[in-house]
């Protein structure tokens, strides 16, 4: 009988982590009891080592519904990494391959078997898996089986057959995006018996959510691209003309970036993915059509350059940035004419009820993207779930980059009475231009420019006006009517005119981009130079086995070795994401550099971490929180890096990370007292010659004779100065 201490074992020897995260106990209690279940979890959340994991401690072999060739060749690949049998068949391979495979499958030497839906309009095929022992069979991508969801397909219907053609085995259905519709839809489907509904937090508190009215497209997203060079990056546009003119754009800047839409051949869509998971390209600028079988966890950024037409969209198509569980931000750059593309391509939709559905979930796009509340609240209110806390800190609201406007009344009630004095007959835009007082010859011909209300805001850009008339929109103040959306103002709007309430309008203010809390922990005690050392390192060994990057190590686990810094490989095997397989092949290779680089910049070793469990994360979390506030203030009062980590009891490279936050935080401009004036001079002329995000050109260049935290405390000041 195989228990769940069986498969703890199993996690630690194959994927070396100590324990489940949250949900995944259950859902592997759910399998080794034979009970079908239906598993949500958010995208990073850890669906496959709900059925990966046991299928290695069971006997016999599991059985995966996959969606796409791409999806399974990733698993796959993953899988054989750490040291798993597994195998896949598809339409892709030849008549040899798979008898190969089906040869693996009779001399019982594989623990997971990949398959798409369509294999089981074979009645031979499903005659062939009768006769196998057969441990599991779970359903990927499970939304796909319903209509209600927002990717539905018609092959996934037949497997609704699974329970009648392997009565003795359980099936177990996983998603990451489902409401409670979509739910029922799958149990009644896949003809499941009593499932457990295994329901988790759709927050991912390690996304950090950013809002911008979209200005200028090119100039937004560059200004994101910049904050995340040489990492990887998905930027979604709506139409196939945006992507081919934004990707040209970005590559004539300098850009590493490649184009994905269903415009294109299938041979070309498969060369820009293949590029980007190899990391040939940073960048890759798609429509909505890309994505799904994307299994790369190491994504940084995924920036919308419209508004998506659902939450359920924005939500899958965000959640492919930070599956490994470190921090990633999510912009999305959106105007009022998005609303009007959605909303004219919906208007052919077939059925009034199918239109119905997509309008209202239009209309909660919409409000999120006007809205001033908490952006990780607001999605997991709209799947019916709440949040602890007030502030989550990872989002433009709670990180204060969107601030409130003194005078929102005033404002707010010229731009009311400017819409009642056109008599509620015109748009946000020609609005706009009476408050802003353009000499348009429309407005000069209706003589709107005699209006007691014209040019009342003249003293700020257009863009802001329009900005706060959307504002006002979505706050409930304003209303849009008719095909042309004419503005109206609302019962809100009179008591708004009466002074009975205040509307929450934003400054215009450029934003100025926060460092997250979640991003500062999760580079807690990493030495940055290391980690970039150990990226160069892995991008080697990735190229030499023609596997993606972060197949050989995931981010988070690079992280966790700059940040315990092993000196042999018994210590590498602590790193959190190291099994034994992966510690037999790359360990001597890692821990050599290592070595070097410790020895080069004269770096302690064999750091001891705290546990990093549940528990342990959650006390690790607030004991690390509260030094690093009480770190902040001694900063405040000019102490030395040695005396604060003395005080706070943290190692002192450890305190150099809270000091760059601090620096970052504050806005600091001189780096006085943490840096004598000539060591900073001289690290200011080096800089200037060189990248001055590259620690080590500049330290060699200065033999040596400035230390590398210094150096890192002057970037972090120099950065500051260029804002």
């Amino acid at each position: 009988m195989t228990t769940l201490s069986d498969v703890k074992v199993v996690l630690k020897r194959h994927w070396g982590y100590d324990d489940f995260l949250p949900l995944q106990e259950r859902a592997i209690e759910s399998v080794l009891s034979g009970r079908d279940s239906i598993v949500i979890l958010p995208t990073g959340g850890g669906k496959s080592i709900c059925f990966q994991a046991p299928a290695v401690a069971l006997p016999g072999m599991a059985i995966v519904v996959s969606p796409l060739i791409s999806l399974m060749k990733d698993q796959i690949d993953s899988l054989i990494e750490c040291g798993i049998p597994a195998a896949r068949i598809d339409s892709s391979q030849s008549t040899r391959e798979r008898d190969a495979i089906v040869e693996r499958i009779i001399k019982r030497e594989l623990k997971l078997l990949y398959i798409s839906p369509e294999r089981f309009a074979s009645d031979g095929f499903i005659r062939f898996l009768q006769g196998v022992d057969i441990s599991l069979i779970a359903i990927d991508e499970a939304h796909c089986v319903s209509m209600w969801g927002h990717d539905f397909r018609p092959e996934y219907r037949r497997l609704g057959r699974l329970k009648e053609s392997f009565p003795g085995v359980s099936v177990h259905a996983y998603t990451a995006t489902a409401t409670e519709h979509v739910r029922r839809d799958i149990a009644l489907q896949l003809h499941l018996k009593d499932p457990e509904m295994l329901i988790g937090s759709f927050d991912r508190p390690n996304l950090i959510y950013r809002v911008q009215r979209r200005s200028n497209t090119l100039r937004q997203v560059r200004g994101v691209l910049d904050r995340h060079r040489d990492e990887s990056v998905i930027i979604y546009c709506i139409r196939r003309a945006d992507v081919d003119e934004l990707c040209a754009s970005l590559i004539q800047k300098g850009y590493r970036a490649a184009p994905y839409h269903a415009g294109m051949s299938a041979e070309e869509r498969k060369n820009s993915q293949d590029a980007f998971i190899e990391e040939q390209v940073d960048i890759i600028v798609a429509t909505v059509a890309f994505g799904m079988g994307i299994d790369k966890s190491n994504v940084r950024a995924v920036i919308h350059t419209g508004m998506p037409k659902s939450l359920e969209h924005y939500q899958q198509e965000s959640g492919r940035a930070g599956r490994d569980g470190l921090e990633a931000e999510c912009l999305l750059f959106w105007s009022g004419g998005d609303y009007g593309i959605w909303k004219s391509i919906m208007s052919n939709t077939e059925s009034d009820q199918a239109r119905d559905i997509a309008l209202t979930k239009l209309n909660a796009m919409y409000d999120y993207c006007t809205g001033l509340t908490c952006r990780h609240h607001s999605l997991v209110n709209y799947f019916g779930q709440d949040l602890e806390g007030t502030n989550c800190g990872a989002c433009d609201v709670c990180l204060g980059e969107i601030g409130s406007m003194d005078g929102s009344l005033e404002i707010a009630q010229k731009i009311l009475s400017c819409v009642v004095r056109l008599h509620e007959r015109f748009d946000a835009d020609y609005t706009a231009a009476v408050l802003s007082g353009s000499r348009d010859h429309r407005i000069l011909e209706r003589k709107h420019d005699h209006l007691s209300t014209y040019g009342l805001l003249s003293d700020l850009p257009k863009s802001t006006t329009r900005d706060w008339i959307e504002q006002l929109v979505g706050q409930g103040y304003l209303e849009k009517a008719g095909d042309f959306n004419v503005l109206h103002v609302t019962e809100r709007g009179w008591r708004v005119l009466h002074g009975e309430e205040v509307p929450n309008l934003l400054k215009p203010a450029e934003q100025h981009i926060r460092t997250s809390k979640v991003a500062a922990d999760s580079w807690e005690g990493v030495d940055h130079g290391l980690f970039e050392a150990l990226r160069g390192l892995r991008r080697k060994l990735a190229l030499k086995k023609s596997v993606p990057s972060y197949i050989v190590f995931s981010d988070a686990a690079l992280r966790d070795m700059a940040r315990r810094r092993p000196s042999t490989v018994d210590g590498f095997l602590q790193v959190s994401g190291v099994g034994r397989a992966k510690a037999e092949q790359y360990g001597d290779i890692f821990v050599d550099a290592i070595l070097r680089y410790c020895h080069d910049y004269s770096l302690s070793m064999d750091v001891v971490v705290p546990q990093r469990g549940a528990s342990a994360h959650k006390e690790k979390r607030s004991t690390l929180n509260l030094a690093r506030l009480t770190a902040y203030g001694l900063f405040a009062q000019g102490i030395s890096v040695e005396e604060v980590a003395r005080k706070v009891e943290r190692a002192p490279s450890t305190v150099v990370e809270y000091l760059i936050s601090y620096i970052s935080k504050e806005g600091l401009t001189e780096a006085s007292p943490w840096v004598d004036e000539r060591s900073f001079d001289r690290i200011v002329k080096v800089a200037a010659a060189r990248d001055a995000n590259l620690i080590g050109p500049i330290y060699r260049a200065l033999g040596g004779e400035v230390s590398y935290d210094q150096i890192k405390i002057s970037i972090a000041v120099l950065q500051n100065r260029e804002r």
